[in-house]
């Protein structure tokens, strides 16, 4: 009896069946991915919350604030001006005593005065002077006076007044014969002159 030719062996048929199961079972596999493949929920990222602001950007008071700790300089807040942070001096000269007297104030009010025989003397402005001279070294007029041609003066034994608010300067000579001084200029020489005198 022959046997007919496209008949396979029972061995054969299992290992072909077995083969096409295993494979069916790797392309599942492959496709959802291992459990140690998929991210669990503890993998998942803590959620981003927010820390409540005032107006200024500002964490209220009370609040700890999350996230990560700033570095750096703060910049300054609404309202701060260059010139609250800057150093003012004068230099006072001349006269017929021949004069020189260099005031120096710095941002916190505190102010020295050195005049030219090397005595100094020292002191700090209250909370309404020191208001005043920020508001006038802040007088955008200074810049401008700063800017000015600066002309020889008609009198030899007045007092010559150089100013600087940070890299601004500016001054002039208190002649009467000259034109008027600066007013900006003039008016923050007053202050430092009477609130150091």
């Amino acid at each position: 009896m022959t046997r007919p030719t496209d008949m396979r062996p029972a061995s054969t048929t299992v290992t072909i069946a077995l083969l096409a199961a295993l494979l069916a079972g790797c392309t599942g596999t492959d496709r959802a991915g291992s459990a140690a493949d998929r991210p669990s929920a503890t993998d998942t990222p803590p959620p981003v919350t927010a820390t409540p602001t005032t107006p200024d950007g500002t964490p209220p008071t009370g609040t700890v604030p999350t996230g990560p700790v700033p570095t750096g300089p703060v910049p300054p807040g609404p309202g701060a001006t260059d010139a609250a942070a800057e150093r003012v001096t004068l230099f006072r000269s001349g006269g017929f005593a021949g004069r020189g007297d260099n005031v120096t104030v710095e941002s916190d009010g505190r102010w020295t005065v050195v005049d030219r025989a090397g005595s100094r003397r020292t002191g700090k402005l209250d909370a309404a002077d020191l208001g005043r001279l920020r508001g006038l070294a802040a007088d955008p007029r200074l810049t401008t006076e700063a800017r000015r041609t600066a002309t020889a003066s008609s009198c030899a034994d007045a007092f010559t007044y150089r100013l600087t608010v940070g890299a601004v300067e500016t001054g002039y000579v208190d002649c009467p014969a000259d034109p008027a001084p600066p007013p900006a200029t003039r008016a923050l020489v007053e202050l430092l002159l009477r609130v150091t005198g």
